[in-house]
């Protein structure tokens, strides 16, 4: 178990001038990558009856010898997030397959289904694995995914426990929300409103588009969406009647991947910083990751959400992401992580 520092002999150093919480995240949010990946293969998977989702796909020559990474985007993201981007150039130049999927709705795919996609559905990544598995006799997996992402990775790594497939070598989180209830709320302090306003006004196009679609399922207007002033408003009156949830707080209480850290069976790397705007972790889920052998715990003073940005000495700077494909490297190996 490590924590507060970093685990493979390179310690982040933020980048000069971006020392900050705020500034890393935004900075990091706008920083463009090279895109290192051949064109994919489009790939539509079955995850549940009626609903489907969109994978892009980037095959070595011999993909069942290559490690498989599956990345997963956070809320509001897509395969072709500027982070999803920077892992699979990296993940591609280490040899790897890479698959980078798109959740329910995400990547302008609200026709592939009917639901909405929110913190709870692991099993859509499950069904990913198991397909690349079963189907594609792919030998080496290995998952990793940012913010609501981690949260999905995590949920489907604790769900599966001692049960995971032995095909699935190693699980990844950066800057994952494992405690949703005061990870919204925290979206919603005076400081992180462009945050939350950036969140909600996707979710609200979102919403629209997917109701035009299905109006006999989604009975919502303009004007609704316009009423809801916070991520937890937006669950509660949203997400959580149109999935199956009491309100918001029954909502974040089922889907918290925290629930289930302490069942995590295979080798997991999770990123946390501690000037991360939003993301709050509790001291229940801190005492879970600590005391589990199979998770390697690293929390850095300063990299904000999903950012880590250190200085681009012969490499593009973008921390977590080397961090993360080390550890599935480390991991693939068999050596101990």
């Amino acid at each position: 178990m490590t924590t507060s520092r970093d685990y493979f002999g390179e310690p982040f150093r933020p980048r000069r001038f971006l020392a900050g919480g705020h500034a890393q995240t935004i900075v990091g949010n706008f920083l463009p990558r090279t895109n290192l990946l051949p064109p994919p293969e489009e790939r539509l998977f079955s995850v549940e009856p009626e609903v489907q989702v969109l994978c892009h796909c980037h095959w070595q020559a011999d993909r069942r010898e290559a490690m498989t990474l599956v990345i997963v985007h956070g809320l509001e993201g897509s395969s072709e997030s500027q982070y999803v981007i920077g892992t699979g150039s990296k993940a591609w130049a280490a040899g790897m397959n890479v698959v980078r999927m798109n959740m329910r709705n995400c990547g302008d795919t609200e026709n592939l289904g009917p639901t909405l996609y929110n913190s709870s559905m692991s099993g859509d990544v499950g069904a990913i694995a198991q397909t690349l598995i079963e189907q594609d006799g792919l030998q080496k997996l290995a998952l990793v995914g940012y913010s609501m992402g981690g949260n999905l990775v995590l949920k489907l790594l604790g769900e599966w426990g001692e049960q995971t497939p032995p095909e699935l070598k190693a699980g990844v989180g950066v800057s994952p929300v494992m405690d949703l209830a005061p990870s919204a709320d925290a979206l919603h302090n005076p400081a992180n409103r462009i945050y939350e306003w950036k969140f909600l006004n996707g979710l609200r196009r979102r919403m629209l588009r997917k109701a035009a679609l299905y109006p006999e399922r989604y009975r919502v207007s303009r004007r609704d969406l316009r009423r809801l002033r916070s991520i937890r408003e937006y669950d509660d009156q949203i997400v959580s009647p149109y999935c199956g949830y009491r309100d918001a707080d029954d909502y974040y209480d089922r889907a918290a991947s925290a629930n289930v850290l302490d069942r995590i069976a295979v080798p997991t790397f999770i990123l946390h910083a501690e000037d991360d705007p939003f993301i709050r972790v509790l001291p229940a889920t801190r005492e879970k990751l600590l005391n589990n052998p199979s998770i390697t715990f690293v929390e850095t003073k300063h990299g904000g959400h999903c950012a880590f940005l250190a200085s681009p000495n012969g490499y593009d700077g973008r921390w977590a992401e080397r961090q993360a494909i080390a550890f599935i490297q480390k991991a693939e190996r068999g050596g101990p992580v």
